[in-house]
């Protein structure tokens, strides 16, 4: 394994970080949401292509994916079978951890979506995601983009399949972004969020992937550090017979 793990990944967050600070302070969001609007509103909103296959069958296939991630902890299958039992826990906890985190931040949001704005021939008027305690008159609730977690919250992937496949972690990363993306466009194309909403959410799912592995990495070491002479430390594929 690299001896410095994390260094590459923590230029990555960090530069990341910058890019979306620069961009919120453009203020282009809400030029970006006109596009693909009218003063009456968003003529895609009720697309039954973005609706029903870009919303509510990604979601439904991100559940069913996860809960065989799940099963897999147990019954390991394809890629799985390479992991260790702790590492597809790592995987698994990753996830839902992504999602849980997302969704904590969107309950406390005062941030409305782009359908609820005057602008848009809605209620509220517009205010920055970071305008903390400042009502815009809307439902809010809408920062982060939630649906896109459906793809973003598996990012944490990466830090778990690079220890046993470098190539495999880079495909997945790739994919997973482009899913994410993917998602994130056709949500705001139907006036539910913002770009920044989409690029903060993959970030908030990378960095709850990346605390994880270090958190996994932590407690590797101290388990090493603690261990009786002589005792295994080598990591079980699996504690049960191998999938079909």
């Amino acid at each position: 394994m690299d001896r410095s793990p994390f260094g590459l990944p923590l230029v990555f967050t960090l530069g990341a970080l910058c890019l979306l600070l620069g961009w919120d302070a453009t203020g282009y969001d809400l030029a970006l949401a006109k596009l693909s609007a009218t003063p009456y509103g968003f003529p895609l909103r009720d697309n039954g292509f973005l609706v029903h296959v870009l919303h509510e069958d990604a979601r439904t296939l991100s559940w069913v994916i996860l809960a065989a991630i799940v099963a897999g902890i147990r019954w390991p299958w394809g890629l799985l079978r390479r992991l260790a039992l702790r590492e597809r826990v790592q995987l698994a906890v990753t996830i839902l951890a992504s999602v849980i985190a997302v969704s904590l931040i969107k309950t406390s949001s005062h941030t409305s979506c782009p359908w609820d704005l005057q602008v848009f021939g809605g209620v509220a008027r517009y205010v920055s995601h970071w305008s903390w305690g400042v009502q815009d008159g809307g439902p809010g609730g809408c920062f982060p983009a939630g649906h896109a977690s459906a793809a973003f919250a598996y990012l944490g992937g990466y830090f778990v399949l690079r220890r046993v496949s470098p190539g495999a972690a880079r495909g997945w990363l790739v994919g997973v972004l482009c899913v994410g993306l993917v998602l994130g466009v056709a949500q705001q194309l139907r006036g539910a969020h913002y770009l920044s909403h989409t690029l903060w959410t993959a970030w908030i799912c990378w960095v709850t992937g990346f605390t994880i592995d270090v958190l996994y990495h932590v407690a590797t070491k101290f388990r090493v550090r603690t261990a009786k002479p002589g005792q295994d430390l080598s990591p079980s594929l699996s504690s049960a017979p191998p999938g079909p």
